[in-house]
This record gives C-alpha cells, structure tokens and sequence, in this order.
C-alpha cells in the first residue's frame, strides 16, 4: 500500500472514530429517553440527541473525509480484507447521503424525535390523529430523501427495504410471502377447526414486577448473557441498544396480566444482545460492526426467541425455576401443559405477543401496508380502516381501538421497510439451525442448559461474517445452499400439527 492510500485509510478510520463518539453519546440519550426520561423532558432530550447527530454527520460529510473514503473505495483491492470492506461500506452510505445536507439532516432527526414523542402520546391515548401529523412528515422526508439520491428505484419501497435487508427486493418478498400464504394458512383454517383444547388461563394470573424481574435475570443466565458488559431494564416499547463492544443493553415490558410476554421479550432482545457482544472484536476496530442487516439481527433474536425458546427442551430446563419463581401462578400447572401454552395458536392483535405460527401474518400485513403508504395508494388518515381490514382478512379479528391497532409499533417514526427483516429473519434461522443440527445435538445440548455450545457455533458460523457479506452470500456461506423458506414452513407444519394432533 502506498504512502497516500495509507494516509486515506488514518484519515476515514480517525474519523469515524470521533464520529463513533458522538454516535454513542446519542445512543445513550435515545436508551434514556425510552426508559427513565420524564415524559415533558422526552422532546427536549431529543433535540440533544438530535444536535449530537448532526455534529457527527458533519464529520463524515466533511470533503476531507469523503475524498479519502473514496479514494479507499476506488484502491479498495489493495487493501486487506477488512479494510476492503470498510471501503465498500462508506461507499454505500455514502452514495445514500451524498445530496443530503447536514441542514437536512438535522431536520430529518427532529421530526423523528417528535414522531416518537407524538406517537407515545398517541398510543396512550389511543388516538391515532395525534400522530397522524408526524406520520405524513416521516413519510414525506423519506421520500424527500431517496429521491435525492443520484439513483433510485423507480418503486421507492425497493430502495427501502434495500438500506434494511441488502439486495432483498419486493419481488423477492412477494414470493416468500406467497409460499408462507400458500402453505400456512390452510393449516391455519385446520388448527382453528382442530378439537384440541389448550389450557391457557395461568399465563394471564396477575404477578409482581418483581417476579418479572428475577425472571428476566434468570433466563439471561440462562442464555449466558455477560452482565459485565451488558445491562437490561423496562420501556414501553422493548428494544437493544448496541453502544459498543463491552456496552449492550436490552429493554423488557412487564405486563402484570402476561408474564409469558416478558419471557419471550427477554430472549428475544438477549438474542439481539449476544449477536453484539459474540460478534469478532476485529469489526469494531476496522468500523465495519453496522454491516450485519436487520433480518440476520432479527433472525438471531427470533432464533434464541422462538427455535430454542419455545422448544420441549428448554420449557423443560426453565419450567423448575418458572415454577419457583410464579408459585402461585403456576402451582396447578405441569411442564406439558406449559409448552403447549406458549406454543398455543391464536390469532391475536399485539405483534409482539403473537404466536410463532401466526407471527407472519402480522409482518404480512404491516408490509402491504407500507407498500400501500409508498406508493401513495392510501392517505395516511386512512391507514387505522385499512389496518383493520386487513388483520380481518389474515386473522379474523378486529382492533378495538388504535392502541392496539395501527399504533402499537414505534418503527414508523422514523422509517419503513423494517418490518419484513422480522419475517426473512425467521426463515434464515430455519436454515442454519438444520445447519447447527449437522454439527451436535442442539435438542441435548438445550436440556444441558449447554448454551455456551450454541452460543459458540453461532459466533463462529453465524455472526462471524455478518458484517462482511451481503444476506444472500451470508446464509450461502454459513448453510452451503441457497435461501429458501421452506425449511421454516415445514418446522411450523411439523410442530404445530404435532401439538395440535392434525
């Protein structure tokens, strides 16, 4: 490498770490803004985060730094592998802000700051018109944005779902989304008809904070999760924060009536936390540790969540402690009755409390919508009637009000096209745990409480080249074969007809 490119490279990786400070400097105030900040002090603590942004936006649009950036880029075979890829990143993000100035990105935060602050007080309130004005505001900038881009598509939501799920289009999710359609809900329409009567009543007994809580702790020993560098507490909305190598904090919501959604929360964000705290300390020091897309993120936490979460072997690890721990709660209950419960099938309005088996749905529907929303097919003012409509059409029930329908995501404050990762996510980790099978028994090491094992294979198959591959390349790699859904649909065919004794 020559004097100049090497020069370049100081430049670009001295920058971005003075970047990197404001960066975590604004993701601790956005952690505290959705945890422990009062509620008439969330705008402001916004418009902190808001200017601390910004001040980092200035750094890598400075013509220094993007001279340097792309001068890496256009030498990028002389440089090693990771460095290599680095390039490839800023090059990519960069043709993304190219013609965004940091003017208009200041204002691209602050109305995310107070769509977020609309929209709490919207779901509080259940009255979706008290976000509807952020709402139209989130869109247009989005729009105002991608169509500042030197190239886009001529369908903007392509572009979307690019910047969350790289090189995944709606084509592509039009087919997979089809398959899941074609497949499912005929057994769907089977187990609704099914005689099989699950016992469900216990997971709505009131419990304590506190008993949530210990609960939490538990099942994050359980996953192994490092409380040296990781920490977790309540919000409205659950969530993981990656502040850096040695600094990952989740979010649970304790609701008193379902404990069961605390449960599966944890799992679901410990899995997000190990994805951060497992993944090679090498991709922090070359600024590549973004790289990973959100459905390899979302199929991690689904994985722990749902494949091993919601498995015989681990109801059964966990079952004495729950037991311990709920008492009262569960003093009438057996380990069988307590798999089937949060394995039951039941159509429901709450995402987040959704079944493995219908979860799909709800991510089907919040995609159409967005498609709906991109390409200006409905208003913004009508989004809770077409909301309704289609959880009638996909899961024959109805919201009875805006909190637990179009308002009960935060992800529309700031963007769309998240939603499908979630989704995509689940059929990568169908994929790679038939993949982990090849390996050892997943199903002993689970009863083993071996989770250091499965955390292992992960960090070195699965998150080992998270931030360097591209999703299609990721999973050819990890799995030897192509992306297909179907090794998740016939986990759902299997275990639910199973359960449900089709």
């Amino acid at each position: 490498m020559d004097e100049q490119l090497k020069k370049s490279l100081t430049l670009v990786k001295e920058t971005l770490e003075k970047a990197n400070i404001y960066w975590h400097a604004c993701g601790v105030l956005s952690y505290d803004q959705e945890t422990i900040c009062p509620p008439k002090g969330m705008e402001e603590q916004g418009e902190v985060a808001a200017f601390l942004d910004n001040e980092a936006y200035k750094l890598i649009k400075d013509e220094a730094f993007i001279q340097a950036a792309e001068e890496l880029y256009d030498h990028k075979d002389e440089l090693e592998p990771l460095d290599r890829i680095l390039a490839e990143q800023q090059h990519r993000d960069y043709a993304k802000i190219k013609n965004i100035t940091p003017e208009m990105n200041y204002e691209a935060s602050l109305i995310g700051n107070k769509a977020y602050v609309d929209w709490l007080e919207a779901k509080q309130k259940a009255d979706f018109s008290i976000f509807a004005p952020s709402l139209t505001a989130v869109r247009d900038m989005n729009i105002k944005h991608l169509k500042l881009r030197d190239e886009h598509s001529d369908d903007l939501y392509d572009d979307m779902l690019d910047d969350f799920e790289r090189g995944v289009t709606q084509a592509d999710i039009d087919a997979w989304f089809g398959a899941y359609k074609d497949r499912i809900t005929p057994l769907l329409r089977r187990i609704m008809k099914s005689p099989k009567k699950i016992r469900t009543d216990f997971l709505y007994r009131p419990v304590t904070d506190e008993q949530q809580r210990q609960m939490a702790r538990y099942l994050l020993e359980v996953m192994d999760y490092d409380f040296e560098r990781g920490a977790f507490t309540t919000t409205e909305h659950p969530f993981t924060s990656g502040m850096g190598p040695n600094d990952v904090r989740i979010t649970t919501k304790y609701d008193p009536n379902f404990f069961a959604g605390n449960i599966y929360t944890v799992i679901h964000e410990g899995g997000h936390a190990l994805f951060d705290m497992l993944q090679p300390k090498e991709n922090w020091d070359h600024f590549i540790d973004d790289g990973k897309t959100m459905g390899m993120h979302e199929s991690v936490s689904r994985f722990y969540e749902n494949r091993l979460g919601r498995s015989k072997e681990f109801i059964h690890l966990i079952f004495p402690k729950t037991k311990e721990i709920f008492a009262e709660q569960l003093a009438d209950v057996t380990e069988e009755e307590f798999y089937e419960a949060v394995n039951t099938v039941t159509p429901s309005l709450i995402r987040t409390d959704a079944d493995e088996f219908t979860y799909t749905f709800h991510i089907i529907i919040r995609y159409e919508i967005e498609k709906e929303i991109m390409n200006s097919r409905v208003t913004i003012e009508e989004l809770p009637a077409l909301w309704n409509a289609k959880y009638q059409e996909y899961l024959g029930i109805v919201p009875g009000n805006d909190t637990e329908g179009v308002l009960q995501d935060v992800h529309w404050t700031f963007s769309f096209g998240y939603f499908p990762t979630y989704a995509i996510g689940n059929m990568y980790n169908a994929m790679y745990y038939k993949r982990m099978s090849e390996d050892f028994s997943v199903e002993e090491a689970i009863l083993a409480g071996d989770f250091k094992k499965i955390n292992t294979w992960m960090s070195e198959h699965v998150f080992a080249k998270a931030d360097q591959l591209a999703p299609k390349d990721w999973i050819r790699e990890i799995c030897g074969r192509e992306f297909t859904p179907n090794d998740f649909l016939d986990y759902l065919e299997e275990k639910y007809s199973k359960i449900y004794e089709l």
